[in-house]
């Protein structure tokens, strides 16, 4: 039986770990991106789409690759020519509750004013009134693998749930469904943004939606920068129109020194770590290698990508 040989993109602790629990197969440690190592792999576990971004295709690409895994769900930020390999499936899902929770610090802190309900003297100990979730609208943007643990954890803090789904999705108990994505403006106390990056959803969240939006709404991106505007929602957080936003993704990333939204009073700005957490790279190996078993047996893996979804998104 031949031996498939796998690389993979991690470092030498996965690799070694690789090693210990598929000794029938040769693992090479190769470095981010398409670049410093050889196409004779016929199993890619693939680093982060920034190790690939603007990198010339290759010669020869994809040479023996048959199955690249990502580390991640989102297929935007990788060349296109990157999916001309026979099969590649996304991480889909890894991350979903730790974003979920990133997503829920953000609406708490918001509603119990966080960090100005710290006091540091004696002058400062008064009653203040705060904010709840409960009996909030939580409007959805994508109820997929993210949305749907946001959904659950919000349904649990007594929140109404609206989602905004292009699909065909099934229900989930306790969530209205809609398929026009300007009517969660007007509902949505918090918005929060989780849909794919692609032609169509780039800036969905515009001038108009913004002008339609709920006194107060906070907005939540933990998804692509790309789908706000971002002149429009600085004008609409001037002009007191949009309560306040949190962005853990721009466009572009990072953004430039000069760029207003480090500064402005009502954003909260943080490098796209909405995704992390201690057992991130554990998750992504446990998932490869529930992949690779799939693959072995002659199953199509989880989560392929489909060929309609190479489009590039950049403008």
């Amino acid at each position: 039986m031949n031996r498939i040989r796998i690389a993979q993109q991690f470092g030498s602790s996965i690799g070694g770990e690789l090693r210990e629990r598929l000794p029938h197969c040769d693992i090479a440690d190769v470095p981010m991106g398409p670049d410093g190592w050889d196409l004779e792999c016929e199993v890619l576990l693939s680093g982060p789409s920034k190790s690939w971004q603007e990198r010339a295709r290759p010669a020869g690409w994809p040479g023996r690759l048959q199955w690249i895994q990502l580390p991640s769900s989102g297929i935007d930020a990788y060349p296109q020519w990157l999916f001309e390999a026979p099969l590649v499936t996304t991480a889909q899902g890894l991350n979903a509750s730790s974003i979920a929770e990133f997503v829920f610090a953000l609406m708490l802190a918001r509603e119990k004013r966080f960090p100005d309900t710290w006091i540091s003297k004696r002058e400062d100990w008064k009653p203040r009134t705060l904010g709840t979730l409960r009996g909030k609208t939580l409007g959805l943007a994508g109820i997929g693998a993210v949305g749907s643990v946001i959904a659950r954890h919000a349904l649990g803090f007594g929140m109404q749930v609206v989602a905004f789904r292009r699909a065909t999705a099934r229900p989930m108990e306790g969530v209205a469904v809609v398929n026009d994505f300007i009517s969660l403006a007007s509902q949505a106390d918090h918005l929060v943004l989780c849909l794919p990056y692609t032609p169509e959803t780039r800036h969905m969240v515009n001038s108009d939606f913004l002008a339609r939006c709920k006194p107060g709404v906070h907005i939540v991106n933990v998804a692509r920068g790309g789908l706000i505007d971002q002149d429009a929602l600085l004008a609409m957080l001037d002009a007191d129109i949009t309560a306040s936003a949190s962005l853990d993704v721009t466009e572009p990333e990072p953004l430039v020194d000069v760029h207003p939204l480090y500064r402005h009073p009502r954003v909260w700005l943080s490098p796209h770590v909405a995704w992390s957490a201690p057992d991130t790279l554990q998750r992504l190996l446990d998932l490869f290698l529930e992949q690779f078993g799939r693959y072995t047996a002659g199953q199509v893996p989880r989560f392929c990508v489909e060929r309609t979804k190479y489009r590039n998104t950049k403008t």
